[in-house]
């Protein structure tokens, strides 16, 4: 799984029969680099520039699928190195690179694009191959995303009984809540990390507010917070989805830079906040994964605008930065069965919706 982040591919093994996590195996992290890095932005910002009109960015996209294919192979294989020798492993589940996403709207559909080369994918894995699990959804009429919601139910159905919700902060934020009664609800709830890591680098002092530091030094200014949250987007009832950049750095435009950390930080805890107020039930706790539970700043920030306890990932005795990569393969097992991946409550399409396509 690699994200809108752009930070890393990210891979885990796990025993599944695509309902159940029957064992949970060795995860791996490939980082990109800087090079890597700059080509998959490349690609997103050819792919917002085109945006479905015209003809594609070819060459943008092809760098971009052959920078997908080697990282996922070198992902793999610090897997099997890393702890899976001896495991063989029987199907792969590859999401591909999210350079475009668009919510269907009236009169206009939506649209995503995953890059992927599905082929040599398949062949540098030597295993059957699990792909472009989106476009079903999409063609259908649903949003698209998000599509983790399905294992998020699993692992919550594990933890226990009771509303509970698991919050992923990644480039977005999506949000599975389980209800006391087992039903799913999931959406997106608003920007996470990206509008931040656009801020930093925009300002050259890294590609992340590294520990919450620089919101930390920051003053949130509550003036521009109610504005921002005033936005459409909140009032519309889920299911709902974003694309990356829908909401972006220039938000902050005209704050200094430590404030302008702060506010994007407190902007999405309380969006985060909006969606949870949108659910049918109040979870007693919502578990955190994927790159912003890092950010102790924007913990606290959650903790501060949400009516129940906030936890991170490894409190709930899961891997934090391996959840999103452990969903794919937890999908990959749903779409050789012929499984549902998405329904009314988690994307808005209109019956429950099987998807993903098999290579190999």
């Amino acid at each position: 799984m690699s994200g809108t982040s752009l930070d890393a591919t990210d891979a885990a093994l796990v025993l599944t029969d695509g309902e159940r996590v029957l064992e949970f195996g060795p995860v791996a992290e490939r980082k990109y680099s800087a090079k890597e890095r700059q080509i998959l932005q490349d690609a997103t910002d050819a792919a917002r520039a085109w945006n479905w009109v015209g003809p594609a960015p070819e060459t943008a996209f092809k760098a971009a699928r052959r920078v997908v294919t080697h990282t996922h192979a070198e992902a793999w294989q610090m897997l099997r190195e890393g702890g899976g020798k001896g495991v063989v492993a029987a199907l792969a589940g590859v999401h591909g690179q999210t350079v475009l996403h668009r919510r269907p709207q009236p009169g206009r559909p939506g649209a995503t694009l995953q890059l992927i080369d599905p082929v040599a994918m398949q062949a540098a894995l030597g295993i059957p191959l699990a792909y472009d699990f989106r476009s079903a959804d999409v063609a259908a009429g649903g949003q698209g995303a998000p599509l983790a919601p399905v294992y998020h139910g699993a692992l919550l159905e594990r933890a226990g009984d009771g509303a509970s919700a698991v919050l992923n902060l990644g480039g977005v934020a999506n949000i599975t809540a389980r209800m006391a009664d087992g039903t799913l609800f999931a959406f997106d709830t608003g920007p996470a990390n990206g509008p931040i890591d656009e801020w930093v680098e925009g300002h050259a002092r890294g590609t992340h507010d590294v520990n919450g530091a620089f919101a930390a030094a920051g003053r949130v200014h509550e003036g521009l917070l109610a504005q921002l949250l005033d936005h459409d987007w909140f009032a519309e009832l889920p299911p709902k989805s974003l694309d990356r950049y829908d909401f972006n750095a220039s938000m902050a435009r005209g704050l200094s830079f430590e404030d302008g950390a702060a506010t994007l930080t407190a902007f999405s805890a309380r969006a985060v906040a909006a969606g949870v107020a949108q659910l049918p039930e109040t979870p007693e706790r919502v578990i955190v994964c994927g790159g912003g539970r890092h950010n102790p700043s924007m913990m606290a920030a959650l903790r501060e605008a949400l009516p129940c306890a906030v936890l991170g990932a490894e409190q709930a005795g899961w891997r934090g930065d391996s959840i999103e990569a452990e969903a794919f393969a937890f999908l990959a097992a749903r779409t050789v069965r012929g499984l549902p991946l998405s329904w009314p409550a988690t994307t808005g399409v209109p019956a429950a919706m099987p998807g993903g396509r098999m290579l190999g």
